[in-house]
């Protein structure tokens, strides 16, 4: 289990990994019309999971709740707008679309912010459940997320010739 002052190595490898892909995500926002939007989502993602790759505190904690917050706001402001405008369904994956990257980065910050809450609330002894050791679900979460990003960042790369 995660504790607060000594995380597995699993679990700060992950966050590190999401750290500095969400620093990355920030870094290039800044030629986009609604960067004042993206760009303070992903940097507060990036400190968030850089942070936590060690300890939790309570400063950290309040910045991942508005991260999470802020996150789900953006999710279903661009599940809207792609709605609305009839580029892009809620299941699409073309990431040719402005609306799927945006939603798939949202979606992620939202999913690591709730994981590194849980992995804290964890490690002040907050959540029990009989007898199952609740931080490896969150350790393998973490571990899934990175996955997703890895293979979502592969087939971005890879498949998407030009934005």
């Amino acid at each position: 289990m995660a504790t607060a002052k000594n995380r597995s190595l699993l679990f700060s490898s992950c966050s590190l990994f999401m750290a500095s892909l969400f620093a990355y995500s920030a870094s290039v926002q800044f030629n986009d019309p609604d960067w004042y939007f993206w760009f303070p989502l992903y940097a507060s993602a990036a400190a968030v999971n850089l942070l936590h790759t060690k300890s939790t505190s309570k400063t950290s904690n309040q910045i991942a709740k508005l991260g999470f917050g802020f996150g789900m706001f953006l999710f279903l402001k661009v599940l809207v707008e792609g709605y609305v405008n009839g580029s892009a369904g809620f299941l699409c994956l073309n990431m040719n679309e402005r609306v799927v990257r945006e939603k798939m980065g949202s979606g992620l910050v939202v999913i690591s912010m709730f994981l590194q809450l849980r992995a804290s609330r964890i490690s002040k002894g907050h959540m029990k459940r009989k007898g199952e050791e609740v931080g490896k679900y969150v350790e393998w979460g973490m571990a899934l997320v990175v996955a997703v990003c890895l293979g979502l960042s592969l087939a971005f790369f890879v498949l998407v010739k030009e934005i």
